[in-house]
């Protein structure tokens, strides 16, 4: 049976087999001796997207007391889920991601524990995610931003709509109207000011 650290963008950790392009992680939350999560999903602010591969370190998943290693399908899923690039195994993309941050929302370069208190702020409402309100058609949203009709992620990529799967994405119109954004307000100004999130290759099928 697979193991329950596969992140969604409405940021539900889920057991499925696919593990996707990036790890990351929220703290420690998960019990080492059953390999099985504890009943928090998070024990820090900063919600973080790893590189898989890093200096040739290889990790015993969930076997160990240290942080939770969480899967995502791509950094546009990572993003949605309210993480944000890692400073120390990807600190060019984060370092992009901050400046394109900044131009984004305005003022000076931010701290990494800035960023992570806004994000903290537009992620969570109560225990579920949070989603906001589309401020104008999709077709205007950058690419890789995250929408949600119903219980569906939708990521858009030329002004179209993909439906988000845990292997990849498909064409997909979404069935009714869609209910928010799932990508957080501040990440979605930095999509917008140029960055661009590393997507999986079925978004280009």
């Amino acid at each position: 049976m697979p193991l329950q650290n596969r992140v969604t963008p409405f940021g539900d950790i889920v057991a499925v087999s696919a593990r996707g392009l990036f790890t990351g992680n929220r703290g420690i939350i998960h019990d080492p001796a059953t390999r099985s999560l504890t009943k928090r999903r998070w024990t820090t602010r900063a919600w973080i997207i790893c590189r898989c591969d890093y200096k040739g370190i290889r990790r015993p998943v969930m076997a160990q007391r240290s942080w939770t290693e969480l899967f995502f399908l791509d950094e546009a899923t990572a993003l949605a889920a309210g993480h944000r690039p890692c400073f120390l195994c990807r600190r060019e993309e984060a370092r992009a991601f901050r400046e394109k941050w900044s131009a984004g929302n305005g003022g000076t370069l931010p701290k990494a524990q800035d960023i992570d208190l806004r994000l903290h702020a537009e992620r969570l409402e109560h225990s579920g995610k949070r989603l906001h309100p589309l401020k104008g058609p999709l077709a205007a949203l950058p690419d890789g931003t995250m929408v949600a009709s119903g219980a569906a992620a939708y990521l858009v990529r030329g002004g179209r709509t993909l439906l988000w799967q845990p292997d990849g994405y498909r064409r997909a119109d979404p069935p009714g109207s869609m209910d928010g954004l799932l990508t957080p307000p501040s990440t979605l100004a930095a999509l917008a000011a140029g960055y661009r999130p590393v997507l999986h290759p079925t978004a280009f099928d």
